[in-house]
């Protein structure tokens, strides 16, 4: 992590331009996805490797954001109910935070959300997540799971509009 208190971070700095969100494809780049999403949602909290792993991996939508070659975000969404999705491990480069990289995996996990017909996307945010959520048309319906006995969660909800309904 950055000496920047993480809970305060605002996103106020532009995205960079050279910036993309896709799927990851072939084996390197699917590495690349996971070891990201270890590094920055597990190994802070001395979990093995394979606990950024879960049993929706194979049905659901993996999508990374890239500057040039380098993967610097992640995210993932998976339908738990025919209209409802959920949305899960949320990561970006910690020197690359608050410069809108999450809010563009985000609005892209939307729309394949919406796409596949979701009218609703639930998510349990971290604590120092839920602003960030908030401010992208989340709202918390609950308090959560304390991840590791050390990271409260707030389960959060966003209803969608339809696809092509903007």
């Amino acid at each position: 992590m950055t000496g920047r208190n993480q809970d305060q971070r605002q996103e106020n700095s532009p995205v960079e331009a050279s910036v993309t969100v896709r799927d990851p494809s072939g084996a390197s780049e699917i590495d690349r996805y996971y070891d990201l999403r270890w590094r920055v949602l597990r190994e802070p909290w001395s979990q093995e490797r394979g606990q950024e792993r879960d049993e929706h991996e194979g049905e659901a939508i993996h999508l990374g954001a890239w500057s040039g070659e380098r993967l610097v975000g992640v995210g993932r969404v998976h339908f738990i109910s025919l209209d409802t999705a959920q949305i899960r491990y949320m990561a970006v480069e910690p020197e690359m935070q608050g410069r809108g990289i999450g809010g563009l995996i985000l609005e892209q996990l939307e729309l394949r959300a919406r796409q596949g017909g979701a009218e609703r996307i639930v998510l349990n945010a971290r604590d120092r997540a839920v602003g960030f959520y908030r401010r992208h048309g989340y709202s918390v319906t609950h308090s959560s799971e304390t991840l590791f006995n050390a990271i409260p969660h707030w389960e959060m909800l966003k209803i969608l509009t339809p696809a092509g309904k903007n």
